[in-house]
């Protein structure tokens, strides 16, 4: 796989993920963020910084982007959510409009 068909998503933890380009692009916020014109950092690197979501959140965050490609097209099966990472979830699923 080459590199522009990557992005790496780092947490507040700097963590590193490495993640594909199409399944980073489920979130409207990163899409945005990897293809608004201009010279934003962010597009010229192929990375983006979380400063407010841990790396606990940030992998499951990871795991949704795969899941969705896989399952959200018409198939009936549920993502996975450990109860004690609903509200923190809920809170980055709202700022990267996923």
């Amino acid at each position: 796989m080459k590199k522009e068909d990557t992005v790496k998503l780092i947490s507040s933890d700097g963590f590193e993920f490495v993640v594909d380009k199409e399944a980073a692009m489920v979130s409207q916020t990163i899409r945005n963020m990897l293809t608004s014109p201009g010279s934003f950092a962010e597009r010229q690197h192929g990375e983006v910084t979380f400063p407010e979501i841990s790396t606990t959140i940030l992998e499951k965050i990871c795991q949704y982007f795969y899941w969705h490609l896989e399952f959200a097209s018409g198939k009936d099966r549920e993502f996975p959510i450990e109860p004690e990472l609903t509200l923190e979830l809920m809170m980055a699923a709202n700022y990267l409009h996923t």
